[in-house]
Protein backbone atom coordinates (compact mmCIF):
# COMPACT_ATOMS: atom_id res chain seq x y z
CA UNK A 1 0.00 0.00 0.00
CA UNK A 2 1.27 3.57 -0.80
CA UNK A 3 2.27 6.15 1.49
CA UNK A 4 -0.91 8.00 3.01
CA UNK A 5 -1.54 11.73 3.86
CA UNK A 6 -3.81 11.49 6.76
CA UNK A 7 -5.43 14.98 8.13
CA UNK A 8 -5.46 15.13 12.31
CA UNK A 9 -8.68 17.32 11.70
CA UNK A 10 -10.62 14.82 9.69
CA UNK A 11 -10.46 11.76 12.66
CA UNK A 12 -11.59 13.67 15.18
CA UNK A 13 -14.86 10.84 15.09
CA UNK A 14 -18.10 10.76 17.27
CA UNK A 15 -18.16 12.87 20.64
CA UNK A 16 -17.44 9.91 23.11
CA UNK A 17 -15.08 8.70 25.02
CA UNK A 18 -11.54 8.35 22.96
CA UNK A 19 -8.44 6.58 23.17
CA UNK A 20 -5.48 6.37 21.28
CA UNK A 21 -6.46 3.16 20.17
CA UNK A 22 -9.66 4.52 18.66
CA UNK A 23 -7.82 7.61 17.40
CA UNK A 24 -5.75 4.81 15.31
CA UNK A 25 -9.04 3.15 13.90
CA UNK A 26 -10.15 6.52 13.07
CA UNK A 27 -7.62 7.00 11.10
CA UNK A 28 -7.63 3.79 9.23
CA UNK A 29 -11.45 4.53 8.28
CA UNK A 30 -9.69 7.72 6.53
CA UNK A 31 -7.26 5.79 4.92
CA UNK A 32 -10.11 3.41 3.48
CA UNK A 33 -12.21 6.53 2.43
CA UNK A 34 -9.01 8.03 0.76
CA UNK A 35 -8.32 4.88 -1.56
CA UNK A 36 -12.02 4.50 -2.43
CA UNK A 37 -12.80 7.79 -4.01
CA UNK A 38 -14.43 8.90 -0.74
CA UNK A 39 -16.32 5.76 0.37
CA UNK A 40 -15.28 3.84 3.60
CA UNK A 41 -18.30 2.01 4.23
CA UNK A 42 -19.34 0.71 1.03
CA UNK A 43 -22.64 -1.39 0.60
CA UNK A 44 -22.47 -2.96 -2.89
CA UNK A 45 -20.99 -6.69 -1.64
CA UNK A 46 -24.06 -9.33 -1.47
CA UNK A 47 -22.74 -12.86 -0.12
CA UNK A 48 -23.81 -15.62 -2.20
CA UNK A 49 -23.96 -18.03 0.65
CA UNK A 50 -23.82 -18.23 4.44
CA UNK A 51 -21.47 -20.36 6.20
CA UNK A 52 -24.02 -22.74 6.96
CA UNK A 53 -25.51 -22.72 3.38
CA UNK A 54 -21.61 -24.13 2.48
CA UNK A 55 -21.02 -26.42 5.19
CA UNK A 56 -24.71 -27.96 4.48
CA UNK A 57 -23.40 -28.25 0.47
CA UNK A 58 -20.06 -29.55 0.78
CA UNK A 59 -21.53 -32.35 3.21
CA UNK A 60 -24.21 -33.12 0.73
CA UNK A 61 -22.84 -34.75 -2.55
CA UNK A 62 -20.90 -32.03 -4.49
CA UNK A 63 -20.99 -33.95 -8.11
CA UNK A 64 -25.19 -34.00 -7.85
CA UNK A 65 -26.69 -31.82 -5.16
CA UNK A 66 -24.58 -28.68 -5.31
CA UNK A 67 -27.19 -25.49 -5.92
CA UNK A 68 -24.05 -23.39 -7.52
CA UNK A 69 -25.03 -22.51 -11.20
CA UNK A 70 -21.71 -23.84 -12.51
CA UNK A 71 -18.17 -24.62 -11.07
CA UNK A 72 -14.60 -23.09 -11.46
CA UNK A 73 -11.76 -24.66 -12.32
CA UNK A 74 -9.27 -24.06 -9.42
CA UNK A 75 -7.48 -25.77 -6.69
CA UNK A 76 -9.29 -29.77 -5.45
CA UNK A 77 -11.58 -28.95 -2.88
CA UNK A 78 -10.70 -31.05 -0.47
CA UNK A 79 -6.64 -31.36 0.31
CA UNK A 80 -7.43 -33.65 3.59
CA UNK A 81 -8.80 -36.20 1.51
CA UNK A 82 -7.66 -35.57 -1.93
CA UNK A 83 -9.19 -38.07 -4.86
CA UNK A 84 -7.62 -40.84 -5.98
CA UNK A 85 -5.30 -41.04 -9.17
CA UNK A 86 -7.82 -41.14 -12.21
CA UNK A 87 -11.32 -40.43 -10.08
CA UNK A 88 -12.92 -37.18 -11.44
CA UNK A 89 -12.04 -33.79 -9.82
CA UNK A 90 -14.93 -31.87 -8.44
CA UNK A 91 -13.83 -28.59 -8.16
CA UNK A 92 -15.11 -25.09 -5.89
CA UNK A 93 -17.77 -23.21 -7.41
CA UNK A 94 -16.96 -19.34 -6.21
CA UNK A 95 -18.41 -17.97 -3.38
CA UNK A 96 -19.30 -14.68 -1.66
CA UNK A 97 -19.34 -14.71 2.07
CA UNK A 98 -19.39 -11.74 4.22
CA UNK A 99 -19.38 -11.54 8.50
CA UNK A 100 -17.33 -9.94 11.50
CA UNK A 101 -13.88 -11.23 11.84
CA UNK A 102 -13.27 -12.39 15.80
CA UNK A 103 -9.41 -13.32 15.15
CA UNK A 104 -6.37 -12.83 12.92
CA UNK A 105 -3.53 -14.95 12.64
CA UNK A 106 -1.01 -13.84 10.16
CA UNK A 107 1.97 -16.51 9.48
CA UNK A 108 4.06 -15.33 6.84
CA UNK A 109 2.62 -14.80 3.89
CA UNK A 110 -0.33 -17.15 4.86
CA UNK A 111 -3.81 -15.15 6.68
CA UNK A 112 -6.49 -16.90 9.37
CA UNK A 113 -9.63 -15.35 10.35
CA UNK A 114 -11.95 -16.32 12.18
CA UNK A 115 -15.23 -14.83 10.61
CA UNK A 116 -19.04 -14.80 12.30
CA UNK A 117 -22.21 -15.45 10.65
CA UNK A 118 -25.97 -14.85 11.09
CA UNK A 119 -25.70 -18.61 10.90
CA UNK A 120 -23.64 -19.23 14.01
CA UNK A 121 -25.72 -21.17 16.00
CA UNK A 122 -26.44 -23.78 13.00
CA UNK A 123 -22.56 -24.62 13.01
CA UNK A 124 -21.72 -26.80 15.76
CA UNK A 125 -24.92 -29.10 14.28
CA UNK A 126 -23.30 -29.18 10.86
CA UNK A 127 -19.59 -29.78 12.22
CA UNK A 128 -21.47 -32.83 14.56
CA UNK A 129 -23.36 -34.31 11.54
CA UNK A 130 -19.79 -34.18 9.76
CA UNK A 131 -17.94 -34.98 12.81
CA UNK A 132 -20.16 -38.31 12.66
CA UNK A 133 -19.13 -38.89 8.71
CA UNK A 134 -15.50 -38.43 9.49
CA UNK A 135 -15.33 -40.72 12.72
CA UNK A 136 -17.21 -43.32 10.23
CA UNK A 137 -14.39 -43.41 7.30
CA UNK A 138 -11.53 -43.19 10.17
CA UNK A 139 -10.59 -39.39 10.37
CA UNK A 140 -10.32 -37.72 13.99
CA UNK A 141 -13.31 -35.73 15.37
CA UNK A 142 -12.36 -32.34 15.36
CA UNK A 143 -14.18 -29.50 17.44
CA UNK A 144 -17.76 -29.12 16.72
CA UNK A 145 -18.88 -26.25 19.27
CA UNK A 146 -17.47 -23.67 17.32
CA UNK A 147 -19.52 -20.98 16.38
CA UNK A 148 -16.91 -19.44 13.64
CA UNK A 149 -16.31 -19.92 10.07
CA UNK A 150 -12.55 -19.69 8.62
CA UNK A 151 -11.62 -17.47 5.53
CA UNK A 152 -7.61 -18.47 4.36
CA UNK A 153 -6.00 -15.90 2.38
CA UNK A 154 -2.59 -16.43 0.74
CA UNK A 155 -0.33 -13.37 -0.71
CA UNK A 156 0.14 -15.19 -3.53
CA UNK A 157 -3.25 -15.50 -4.93
CA UNK A 158 -3.71 -11.26 -4.47
CA UNK A 159 -0.61 -9.57 -2.98
CA UNK A 160 -1.60 -6.42 -3.03
CA UNK A 161 -4.88 -7.00 -1.06
CA UNK A 162 -2.72 -9.01 1.24
CA UNK A 163 -0.52 -6.61 1.64
CA UNK A 164 -2.64 -3.48 2.25
CA UNK A 165 -4.49 -5.44 4.83
CA UNK A 166 -2.14 -7.58 6.68
CA UNK A 167 1.18 -5.81 6.45
CA UNK A 168 2.54 -2.55 8.24
CA UNK A 169 1.42 0.58 6.10
CA UNK A 170 4.32 2.92 5.42
CA UNK A 171 3.74 6.57 7.02
CA UNK A 172 0.41 5.32 9.16
CA UNK A 173 -0.26 6.80 12.33
CA UNK A 174 -1.57 3.32 13.80
CA UNK A 175 0.09 0.48 14.72
CA UNK A 176 -0.15 -3.01 12.99
CA UNK A 177 -1.78 -3.91 10.09
CA UNK A 178 -5.43 -1.76 8.63
CA UNK A 179 -7.63 -5.27 9.06
CA UNK A 180 -8.68 -5.29 13.11
CA UNK A 181 -10.89 -7.90 15.02
CA UNK A 182 -14.33 -6.44 14.96
CA UNK A 183 -14.44 -5.20 11.21
CA UNK A 184 -16.98 -7.26 8.90
CA UNK A 185 -15.36 -8.28 6.07
CA UNK A 186 -16.65 -9.47 2.62
CA UNK A 187 -14.55 -12.18 0.74
CA UNK A 188 -14.91 -14.21 -2.25
CA UNK A 189 -12.91 -17.53 -3.25
CA UNK A 190 -13.17 -21.22 -3.50
CA UNK A 191 -15.00 -23.12 -0.24
CA UNK A 192 -12.57 -26.36 0.03
CA UNK A 193 -11.36 -28.55 3.01
CA UNK A 194 -7.35 -27.81 4.42
CA UNK A 195 -5.50 -30.24 4.65
CA UNK A 196 -6.70 -30.60 8.87
CA UNK A 197 -9.93 -30.78 8.05
CA UNK A 198 -11.34 -27.17 8.73
CA UNK A 199 -13.65 -26.15 6.15
CA UNK A 200 -12.91 -22.86 4.91
CA UNK A 201 -13.28 -20.13 1.76
CA UNK A 202 -9.91 -20.03 0.26
CA UNK A 203 -9.83 -16.47 -0.62
CA UNK A 204 -9.19 -15.41 -4.64
CA UNK A 205 -9.59 -12.58 -6.96
CA UNK A 206 -11.20 -12.49 -9.50
CA UNK A 207 -12.47 -10.42 -12.57
CA UNK A 208 -10.77 -6.97 -11.09
CA UNK A 209 -12.39 -7.71 -7.70
CA UNK A 210 -9.95 -7.82 -4.42
CA UNK A 211 -10.50 -10.95 -2.56
CA UNK A 212 -11.05 -9.55 0.78
CA UNK A 213 -12.60 -6.16 1.61
CA UNK A 214 -13.51 -4.64 4.92
CA UNK A 215 -16.71 -3.44 4.60
CA UNK A 216 -17.31 -1.73 8.01
CA UNK A 217 -14.45 -0.47 10.18
CA UNK A 218 -15.03 -1.41 13.89
CA UNK A 219 -13.58 2.02 15.09
CA UNK A 220 -14.35 0.65 19.09
CA UNK A 221 -12.32 -2.54 19.68
CA UNK A 222 -14.39 -5.74 20.68
CA UNK A 223 -13.64 -6.61 24.47
CA UNK A 224 -11.25 -9.07 25.02
CA UNK A 225 -11.45 -12.87 23.60
CA UNK A 226 -9.72 -14.30 27.12
CA UNK A 227 -12.22 -12.36 29.69
CA UNK A 228 -14.71 -11.38 27.16
CA UNK A 229 -17.57 -8.81 28.14
CA UNK A 230 -18.01 -10.38 31.53
CA UNK A 231 -19.59 -7.36 33.33
CA UNK A 232 -23.64 -7.83 33.74
CA UNK A 233 -24.44 -3.85 33.42
CA UNK A 234 -21.79 -3.44 30.79
CA UNK A 235 -23.82 -6.67 28.66
CA UNK A 236 -26.91 -5.66 29.06
CA UNK A 237 -26.65 -1.96 28.65
CA UNK A 238 -24.69 -2.52 25.46
CA UNK A 239 -26.40 -5.55 23.84
CA UNK A 240 -24.81 -5.29 20.71
CA UNK A 241 -21.57 -6.07 22.37
CA UNK A 242 -23.11 -9.20 24.33
CA UNK A 243 -24.31 -10.70 21.16
CA UNK A 244 -21.00 -10.45 19.59
CA UNK A 245 -19.00 -11.88 22.03
CA UNK A 246 -21.20 -14.23 23.86
CA UNK A 247 -22.85 -17.32 21.84
CA UNK A 248 -25.08 -18.41 24.98
CA UNK A 249 -26.90 -15.18 24.59
CA UNK A 250 -27.21 -15.45 20.69
CA UNK A 251 -28.71 -18.76 21.57
CA UNK A 252 -31.28 -17.59 23.90
CA UNK A 253 -32.27 -15.37 21.65
CA UNK A 254 -32.73 -17.68 19.23
CA UNK A 255 -35.11 -19.75 21.13
CA UNK A 256 -36.99 -16.95 22.51
CA UNK A 257 -37.55 -16.50 18.63
CA UNK A 258 -38.63 -20.47 18.51
CA UNK A 259 -41.14 -20.03 21.19
CA UNK A 260 -43.03 -17.20 19.41
CA UNK A 261 -43.30 -18.80 16.17
CA UNK A 262 -44.26 -22.35 18.41
CA UNK A 263 -46.92 -20.23 20.49
CA UNK A 264 -48.21 -19.11 16.99
CA UNK A 265 -48.33 -22.26 15.14
CA UNK A 266 -49.60 -23.94 18.03
CA UNK A 267 -52.53 -21.45 18.41
CA UNK A 268 -53.13 -21.10 14.94
CA UNK A 269 -53.19 -24.79 14.26
CA UNK A 270 -56.23 -24.78 16.91
CA UNK A 271 -58.46 -22.16 14.96
CA UNK A 272 -57.72 -19.30 16.98
CA UNK A 273 -57.65 -15.80 15.15
CA UNK A 274 -53.98 -13.14 16.23
CA UNK A 275 -55.43 -9.46 16.55
CA UNK A 276 -53.84 -6.47 17.83
CA UNK A 277 -55.46 -4.34 20.51
CA UNK A 278 -54.66 -0.75 21.44
CA UNK A 279 -51.77 0.08 23.58
CA UNK A 280 -52.87 3.00 25.13
CA UNK A 281 -56.16 2.41 27.47
CA UNK A 282 -58.77 5.42 28.57
CA UNK A 283 -59.24 3.26 31.47
CA UNK A 284 -57.12 0.95 33.90
CA UNK A 285 -58.66 -2.92 33.40
CA UNK A 286 -57.32 -6.27 32.66
CA UNK A 287 -54.96 -6.56 36.12
CA UNK A 288 -54.21 -4.83 39.48
CA UNK A 289 -51.19 -3.20 38.71
CA UNK A 290 -50.01 0.37 38.74
CA UNK A 291 -49.74 1.90 35.10
CA UNK A 292 -47.77 4.00 33.25
CA UNK A 293 -49.65 7.60 32.73
CA UNK A 294 -49.21 9.89 29.75
CA UNK A 295 -51.17 12.67 28.44
CA UNK A 296 -52.70 12.70 24.63
CA UNK A 297 -51.91 16.56 23.34
CA UNK A 298 -54.50 16.92 20.79
CA UNK A 299 -57.67 15.14 22.26
CA UNK A 300 -56.21 16.79 25.99
CA UNK A 301 -56.51 13.77 27.86
CA UNK A 302 -55.16 11.26 30.13
CA UNK A 303 -53.74 8.04 28.63
CA UNK A 304 -52.40 4.44 30.38
CA UNK A 305 -49.99 2.34 28.74
CA UNK A 306 -51.74 -1.05 28.72
CA UNK A 307 -51.55 -3.44 31.52
CA UNK A 308 -53.24 -6.22 29.92
CA UNK A 309 -54.90 -6.31 26.90
CA UNK A 310 -57.68 -8.37 28.54
CA UNK A 311 -61.07 -6.40 28.29
CA UNK A 312 -60.41 -5.90 24.56
CA UNK A 313 -59.62 -9.41 23.86
CA UNK A 314 -63.65 -10.14 25.41
CA UNK A 315 -64.99 -7.15 23.33
CA UNK A 316 -64.05 -9.31 20.50
CA UNK A 317 -65.38 -12.84 21.69
CA UNK A 318 -68.86 -10.78 21.92
CA UNK A 319 -68.23 -9.60 18.47
CA UNK A 320 -67.98 -13.39 17.70
CA UNK A 321 -64.12 -14.04 17.37
CA UNK A 322 -64.98 -17.07 19.29
CA UNK A 323 -60.93 -17.99 19.43
CA UNK A 324 -58.24 -15.23 19.65
CA UNK A 325 -55.19 -14.11 20.71
CA UNK A 326 -52.65 -11.50 21.19
CA UNK A 327 -48.80 -11.76 21.59
CA UNK A 328 -47.74 -8.03 22.69
CA UNK A 329 -46.02 -5.93 25.22
CA UNK A 330 -47.26 -4.75 28.63
CA UNK A 331 -46.22 -1.88 30.91
CA UNK A 332 -46.91 -1.90 34.92
CA UNK A 333 -45.34 0.78 36.45
CA UNK A 334 -43.56 -1.50 39.09
CA UNK A 335 -40.59 -2.48 40.86
CA UNK A 336 -37.37 -4.91 38.93
CA UNK A 337 -36.70 -7.97 40.13
CA UNK A 338 -35.17 -11.40 38.65
CA UNK A 339 -38.53 -12.18 37.25
CA UNK A 340 -40.06 -8.63 37.43
CA UNK A 341 -39.33 -6.07 34.17
CA UNK A 342 -41.85 -2.91 33.67
CA UNK A 343 -42.47 -3.85 29.63
CA UNK A 344 -42.89 -7.18 28.97
CA UNK A 345 -44.45 -9.97 26.29
CA UNK A 346 -48.13 -11.25 27.35
CA UNK A 347 -49.72 -14.05 25.51
CA UNK A 348 -53.40 -13.74 26.11
CA UNK A 349 -56.28 -16.10 24.43
CA UNK A 350 -59.59 -16.65 24.72
CA UNK A 351 -61.98 -19.62 23.68
CA UNK A 352 -65.40 -19.19 23.95
CA UNK A 353 -67.54 -22.64 25.09
CA UNK A 354 -64.33 -23.84 27.39
CA UNK A 355 -64.09 -24.03 31.00
CA UNK A 356 -60.65 -22.90 33.09
CA UNK A 357 -60.29 -26.88 33.01
CA UNK A 358 -60.07 -27.04 29.56
CA UNK A 359 -57.48 -24.40 29.46
CA UNK A 360 -55.19 -26.47 32.09
CA UNK A 361 -55.08 -29.06 29.54
CA UNK A 362 -54.52 -26.56 26.72
CA UNK A 363 -51.59 -24.89 28.58
CA UNK A 364 -49.82 -28.56 29.65
CA UNK A 365 -49.82 -29.80 25.89
CA UNK A 366 -48.39 -25.98 24.71
CA UNK A 367 -45.64 -26.30 26.96
CA UNK A 368 -45.29 -29.67 26.54
CA UNK A 369 -44.73 -29.20 22.59
CA UNK A 370 -42.38 -25.72 22.87
CA UNK A 371 -40.24 -27.65 25.11
CA UNK A 372 -39.67 -30.28 22.52
CA UNK A 373 -39.38 -28.03 19.74
CA UNK A 374 -36.90 -25.89 21.59
CA UNK A 375 -34.96 -28.11 23.47
CA UNK A 376 -35.34 -31.29 22.52
CA UNK A 377 -36.86 -33.00 25.63
CA UNK A 378 -39.62 -32.23 28.09
CA UNK A 379 -37.17 -32.44 30.73
CA UNK A 380 -35.26 -29.04 31.54
CA UNK A 381 -32.71 -28.01 33.63
CA UNK A 382 -33.41 -24.33 35.20
CA UNK A 383 -32.24 -23.45 38.58
CA UNK A 384 -30.29 -25.03 40.87
CA UNK A 385 -30.62 -26.82 44.02
CA UNK A 386 -29.74 -26.31 47.29
CA UNK A 387 -26.21 -27.67 47.01
CA UNK A 388 -25.64 -26.33 43.36
CA UNK A 389 -26.40 -28.89 40.98
CA UNK A 390 -29.06 -28.07 38.32
CA UNK A 391 -32.86 -28.41 39.40
CA UNK A 392 -34.33 -30.94 36.78
CA UNK A 393 -38.06 -29.90 35.78
CA UNK A 394 -40.61 -32.58 34.16
CA UNK A 395 -42.92 -30.95 31.48
CA UNK A 396 -44.68 -33.71 30.37
CA UNK A 397 -48.55 -33.80 31.14
CA UNK A 398 -50.34 -34.32 33.39
CA UNK A 399 -49.21 -31.19 36.01
CA UNK A 400 -49.84 -31.31 39.93
CA UNK A 401 -53.34 -29.31 40.61
CA UNK A 402 -53.20 -27.74 44.55
CA UNK A 403 -56.55 -25.70 45.57
CA UNK A 404 -55.40 -22.48 47.38
CA UNK A 405 -57.33 -23.60 50.62
CA UNK A 406 -55.26 -26.93 50.82
CA UNK A 407 -51.90 -25.06 50.29
CA UNK A 408 -52.39 -22.72 53.50
CA UNK A 409 -53.13 -25.90 55.10
CA UNK A 410 -49.83 -28.01 53.78
CA UNK A 411 -47.47 -25.13 53.92
CA UNK A 412 -48.61 -22.48 56.51
CA UNK A 413 -50.11 -25.36 59.10
CA UNK A 414 -53.54 -23.52 59.16
CA UNK A 415 -56.56 -25.94 60.27
CA UNK A 416 -58.85 -25.96 57.53
CA UNK A 417 -61.50 -24.23 60.34
CA UNK A 418 -59.33 -20.96 60.31
CA UNK A 419 -59.09 -20.89 56.67
CA UNK A 420 -61.97 -18.15 56.68
CA UNK A 421 -60.51 -16.24 60.05
CA UNK A 422 -58.81 -13.26 58.88
CA UNK A 423 -57.26 -12.98 62.41
CA UNK A 424 -56.24 -16.45 62.06
CA UNK A 425 -54.35 -15.95 58.99
CA UNK A 426 -52.64 -12.92 60.38
CA UNK A 427 -51.86 -14.34 63.30
CA UNK A 428 -50.20 -16.92 61.57
CA UNK A 429 -48.63 -14.56 59.06
CA UNK A 430 -47.21 -12.41 61.44
CA UNK A 431 -45.34 -15.85 62.98
CA UNK A 432 -44.12 -16.47 59.45
CA UNK A 433 -42.77 -12.90 59.28
CA UNK A 434 -45.08 -12.20 56.44
CA UNK A 435 -46.01 -8.68 55.76
CA UNK A 436 -49.43 -8.03 54.65
CA UNK A 437 -51.18 -4.50 54.02
CA UNK A 438 -53.48 -3.78 57.01
CA UNK A 439 -56.24 -2.75 54.33
CA UNK A 440 -56.10 -6.33 52.64
CA UNK A 441 -59.22 -7.99 52.61
CA UNK A 442 -59.78 -11.91 53.57
CA UNK A 443 -59.35 -12.84 50.03
CA UNK A 444 -56.28 -11.10 49.77
CA UNK A 445 -54.98 -12.24 52.90
CA UNK A 446 -55.05 -15.51 52.29
CA UNK A 447 -53.69 -15.18 48.64
CA UNK A 448 -50.69 -13.45 50.56
CA UNK A 449 -49.93 -15.69 52.80
CA UNK A 450 -50.15 -18.90 50.30
CA UNK A 451 -47.47 -16.83 47.82
CA UNK A 452 -45.15 -16.28 50.65
CA UNK A 453 -45.52 -19.90 52.09
CA UNK A 454 -45.81 -22.15 49.20
CA UNK A 455 -45.03 -20.67 45.80
CA UNK A 456 -41.40 -21.64 46.80
CA UNK A 457 -42.82 -25.50 47.10
CA UNK A 458 -43.91 -25.63 43.21
CA UNK A 459 -40.70 -26.19 41.69
CA UNK A 460 -42.61 -29.10 39.36
CA UNK A 461 -45.51 -27.80 37.24
CA UNK A 462 -48.37 -26.96 39.68
CA UNK A 463 -51.58 -25.50 38.57
CA UNK A 464 -53.13 -23.72 41.47
CA UNK A 465 -56.72 -23.42 41.58
CA UNK A 466 -59.93 -22.19 43.19
CA UNK A 467 -58.31 -18.20 44.27
CA UNK A 468 -60.58 -15.90 46.95
CA UNK A 469 -63.52 -14.28 44.20
CA UNK A 470 -62.54 -10.74 45.71
CA UNK A 471 -59.06 -10.83 44.40
CA UNK A 472 -60.40 -12.24 41.12
CA UNK A 473 -62.61 -9.39 40.09
CA UNK A 474 -63.28 -10.66 36.01
CA UNK A 475 -63.53 -14.14 36.59
CA UNK A 476 -66.72 -16.65 36.92
CA UNK A 477 -67.77 -17.79 40.34
CA UNK A 478 -67.36 -21.45 41.15
CA UNK A 479 -71.14 -23.00 41.35
CA UNK A 480 -70.15 -25.24 43.91
CA UNK A 481 -68.77 -22.31 46.33
CA UNK A 482 -69.34 -18.90 45.37
CA UNK A 483 -66.69 -17.79 47.19
CA UNK A 484 -64.06 -18.54 44.83
CA UNK A 485 -63.80 -18.56 41.77
CA UNK A 486 -62.98 -20.77 38.83
CA UNK A 487 -59.47 -19.87 37.85
CA UNK A 488 -55.45 -20.65 38.25
CA UNK A 489 -52.60 -19.86 37.99
CA UNK A 490 -49.48 -22.40 36.49
CA UNK A 491 -46.36 -22.13 38.94
CA UNK A 492 -42.79 -23.80 37.49
CA UNK A 493 -39.67 -23.31 39.10
CA UNK A 494 -41.56 -21.68 41.76
CA UNK A 495 -42.75 -18.67 39.80
CA UNK A 496 -45.98 -17.80 38.13
CA UNK A 497 -46.26 -18.91 34.21
CA UNK A 498 -49.56 -18.42 33.73
CA UNK A 499 -52.99 -16.73 35.08
CA UNK A 500 -56.32 -18.54 33.37
CA UNK A 501 -59.85 -18.75 34.48
CA UNK A 502 -63.25 -19.28 33.50
CA UNK A 503 -65.07 -15.23 32.44
CA UNK A 504 -67.33 -13.74 34.40
CA UNK A 505 -69.92 -12.84 31.71
CA UNK A 506 -73.06 -11.93 34.02
CA UNK A 507 -73.39 -8.29 33.20
CA UNK A 508 -74.55 -7.62 36.81
CA UNK A 509 -71.93 -9.31 38.94
CA UNK A 510 -69.19 -7.55 36.98
CA UNK A 511 -70.29 -4.06 37.56
CA UNK A 512 -70.65 -4.70 41.26
CA UNK A 513 -66.90 -6.17 41.03
CA UNK A 514 -65.89 -3.07 39.43
CA UNK A 515 -68.10 -1.21 42.55
CA UNK A 516 -65.80 -3.64 44.95
CA UNK A 517 -62.15 -2.27 43.00
CA UNK A 518 -63.68 1.33 43.19
CA UNK A 519 -64.08 0.99 47.00
CA UNK A 520 -60.72 -0.58 47.98
CA UNK A 521 -59.12 1.97 45.94
CA UNK A 522 -60.62 4.42 48.06
CA UNK A 523 -59.29 2.56 51.45
CA UNK A 524 -55.87 3.00 50.13
CA UNK A 525 -55.03 0.33 47.48
CA UNK A 526 -53.40 1.23 44.46
CA UNK A 527 -53.84 -2.15 42.60
CA UNK A 528 -57.28 -1.91 41.29
CA UNK A 529 -59.43 -1.44 38.10
CA UNK A 530 -61.81 1.34 37.07
CA UNK A 531 -65.19 0.99 36.42
CA UNK A 532 -65.14 0.18 32.39
CA UNK A 533 -68.66 1.05 31.28
CA UNK A 534 -68.20 0.18 27.95
CA UNK A 535 -66.97 -3.36 28.72
CA UNK A 536 -69.84 -4.09 30.91
CA UNK A 537 -72.29 -2.60 27.62
CA UNK A 538 -70.79 -5.20 25.94
CA UNK A 539 -71.59 -7.77 28.13
CA UNK A 540 -75.05 -6.93 27.97
CA UNK A 541 -75.64 -8.03 24.48
CA UNK A 542 -74.08 -11.12 25.35
CA UNK A 543 -70.58 -12.95 25.93
CA UNK A 544 -70.71 -16.81 25.17
CA UNK A 545 -69.53 -18.89 28.07
CA UNK A 546 -65.31 -18.43 27.53
CA UNK A 547 -62.11 -18.57 29.79
CA UNK A 548 -58.67 -16.92 28.35
CA UNK A 549 -55.57 -17.50 29.67
CA UNK A 550 -52.08 -15.35 29.92
CA UNK A 551 -48.85 -16.59 29.51
CA UNK A 552 -45.94 -14.42 30.33
CA UNK A 553 -43.36 -15.08 27.34
CA UNK A 554 -40.09 -13.56 29.31
CA UNK A 555 -40.59 -16.20 32.08
CA UNK A 556 -41.39 -18.80 29.75
CA UNK A 557 -38.17 -18.25 27.96
CA UNK A 558 -36.51 -17.72 31.23
CA UNK A 559 -37.82 -21.67 31.78
CA UNK A 560 -36.92 -23.05 28.11
CA UNK A 561 -33.44 -21.19 28.23
CA UNK A 562 -32.00 -22.03 31.63
CA UNK A 563 -31.96 -18.20 32.02
CA UNK A 564 -32.02 -16.96 35.36
CA UNK A 565 -32.74 -13.31 35.28
CA UNK A 566 -35.89 -12.05 32.99
CA UNK A 567 -33.66 -9.23 32.17
CA UNK A 568 -31.49 -11.95 30.09
CA UNK A 569 -34.41 -12.75 27.73
CA UNK A 570 -35.03 -9.47 27.37
CA UNK A 571 -32.79 -7.57 24.81
CA UNK A 572 -33.31 -4.20 25.64
CA UNK A 573 -34.13 -4.26 29.91
CA UNK A 574 -35.12 -1.16 31.63
CA UNK A 575 -31.73 -0.11 33.73
CA UNK A 576 -30.93 3.72 34.79
CA UNK A 577 -29.20 5.86 32.24
CA UNK A 578 -25.53 5.40 32.64
CA UNK A 579 -23.92 7.54 35.43
CA UNK A 580 -27.27 7.98 37.34
CA UNK A 581 -25.96 5.59 40.11
CA UNK A 582 -27.90 4.12 42.72
CA UNK A 583 -28.73 1.07 40.84
CA UNK A 584 -31.60 -0.57 39.94
CA UNK A 585 -34.49 -0.46 42.91
CA UNK A 586 -35.38 -4.17 43.87
CA UNK A 587 -38.55 -5.32 44.40
CA UNK A 588 -39.31 -7.14 47.49
CA UNK A 589 -40.30 -10.29 46.08
CA UNK A 590 -36.94 -12.86 46.61
CA UNK A 591 -35.48 -15.08 43.59
CA UNK A 592 -36.17 -18.42 43.82
CA UNK A 593 -34.85 -19.62 40.46
CA UNK A 594 -31.36 -19.48 42.20
CA UNK A 595 -32.76 -21.32 44.44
Amino acid sequence: MPPIDIDPAAITGTPLERNALMAQRLAKVHALRQAAAGVAYPNDFAPSHTAAQAMHWFSSDPVHLHPFVALEQGAPMDLERPPPAGAPVVFSPRVHMAGRVLAINVKGKVAFLRVIDRTAAELPGLRAAENRARVATGLPERDVQVPTFQFYFSRDDDPDTFDRLFKPTEGAPWEGPLCDVGDIVGGEGLWFRTRTGEQSLWLKSAAGRPALRILTKAVRPLPDKFHGLADKETRLRQRYVDLVMNQDVREIFRKRSMVLRGVRRFLDDRGYVEVETPMMHTSLGGAAARPFRTHHNALDMPLYLRIAPELHLKRLVVGGIERVYEINRNFRNEGLSQRHNPEFTMLEFYRAYATYTDLMDEVEALIAELALQVCGSTTVHWGSEAGGTPREIRLAAPFARVRIADGLQRWAGIAEAGLGDERVLRARAAELGVHIDGHATLGKVQVELFEAVAEPHLVQPTFVYEYPAETSPLARRNDRDGGVVDRFELFIGGIEISNAFSELNDPVDQYQRFAHQLDQRAKGDEETMDLDIDYVRALEYGMPPAAGCGIGIDRLVMLLSGAESIREVILFPHMRPEGAGGGERPSAEPAPVAG
